[in-house]
């Protein structure tokens, strides 16, 4: 019982940063633009180089991989309306940073 209870809190507590994590992309900054992109895998969307599956944004034609939030963040990539099947479309914020873009603000569009 007690094990059950401490795996019980490691959970809810992991949840928890989890949901605080993705917190901090989800307020814009009404000082910074937004801007409407497309958002998709890196790999298998638009072409990018490297193994696995990532996020990346193609901002005026050309893509790059996203630093601060994740593929798996907005739901599973692999599902039929994920990042890996499609490309969405989607509002950010942020920089370009060495060729990647770091996101300040991601929000999916329907």
């Amino acid at each position: 019982m007690r094990y059950l209870l401490g795996m019980s809190f490691v959970f809810l507590s992991s949840g928890a940063f989890a949901q605080e994590a993705r917190q901090k992309v989800l307020v814009a900054d009404s000082t910074k633009p937004l801007l409407k992109v497309e958002a998709g895998c890196g790999q298998c969307r638009f072409g990018l180089q490297k193994s696995g599956c990532d996020l990346a944004v193609k901002i005026d034609g050309k893509a790059y991989f996203v630093d601060g939030t994740g593929i798996n963040d907005h739901g599973d990539a692999h599902a039929a309306d994920g990042f890996c099947e499609s490309t969405r479309k989607a509002v950010v914020q942020g920089k370009i940073v060495d060729n990647r873009f770091l996101v300040s603000y991601f929000k999916l569009l329907p």
